[in-house]
């Protein structure tokens, strides 16, 4: 129960890794969010929410768009009035073209930034005004604790998708600052980076040319599944991880080592 009495968000949390965040987030103890457009699993089966309750766990869902501010300061509006305060919050919300560079609209391309990049700046701002002003927990020292989902393309080319590369490379970085501005605030932000991970999804994810160059670059003998994800942020979202700040957390298998 490593997250007891702790209220968290968790944005695109209806399907694949946010799904599992979610649903390990309650399984040790919080109060979760799931924050989304909607409630429907994008993989089928049952709605996070319920999944969690039929576990024991407490959740509710939140319509959430996270290209709008008035929706994730909602949400961690809602945090509070249930726990008192915000604990954590994981940025975890993406989208893609599956395009390269030169196929890739000027209106794709300012879409996927607003999910990917302008949607993490404006759940980590919402999150960082409320956590200011909390009280430490936990060890004395923390006020908050920020998790974003970044990814190995954020580091290095996402073939033929240019604009959710850009996107996730944003995440690397605007984690870095944040975790500098604001460590002396009691507030850790760190970012978790998925290698190829399998949530079911179906189309060009899991197309064979696509399995076959994860399996590829991927030393680990199988590829990634959501709870290897969900396992980490869980890491990173509590008190065991209080000196780390400014990571991101590679969940790839040996991708970045290969």
């Amino acid at each position: 129960m490593r997250l007891a009495n702790r209220t968290a968000i968790v944005t695109g949390a209806a399907g694949g890794i946010g799904k599992a965040i979610a649903l390990r987030f309650a399984q040790e103890g919080a109060s979760v969010i799931v924050a989304d457009l909607t409630e429907e699993p994008r993989e089928g089966g049952m709605p996070t929410v319920d999944a969690i309750i039929e576990a024991g766990g407490t959740a509710e869902f939140l319509k959430c768009d996270v290209t709008r501010p008035a929706d994730l300061e909602a949400a961690v509006a809602r945090a509070v009035e249930i726990g008192g305060r915000l604990d954590v919050i994981v940025n975890n919300a993406a989208i893609g073209t599956d395009t390269p560079l030169h196929e890739t609209s000027e209106e794709d391309f300012d879409r996927v930034m607003a999910v990917n990049a302008k949607g993490v700046f404006l759940g980590c701002r919402a999150a960082v005004r409320q956590m200011m002003g909390q009280d430490p927990q936990g060890d004395g020292e923390v006020r908050g604790r920020i998790v974003n989902i970044s990814s190995q393309h954020g580091m290095i080319r996402a073939p033929h998708d240019f604009a959710y590369g850009v996107g996730k490379a944003t995440v690397v970085y605007m984690t870095r600052q944040i975790a500098g501005d604001y460590a002396g605030h009691g507030i850790v932000c760190n970012a978790v980076a998925p290698g190829k991970i399998l949530t079911g999804k179906s189309g060009r994810a899991i197309a064979p040319e696509m399995l076959e160059y994860s399996h590829s670059r991927t030393p680990w003998p199988r590829l990634g599944r959501p709870l290897d994800v969900a396992n980490a942020a869980l890491f990173l979202a509590s008190d065991e991880a209080s000196y780390i700040t400014g990571e991101n957390l590679m969940v790839d298998g040996g991708w970045m080592a290969n």
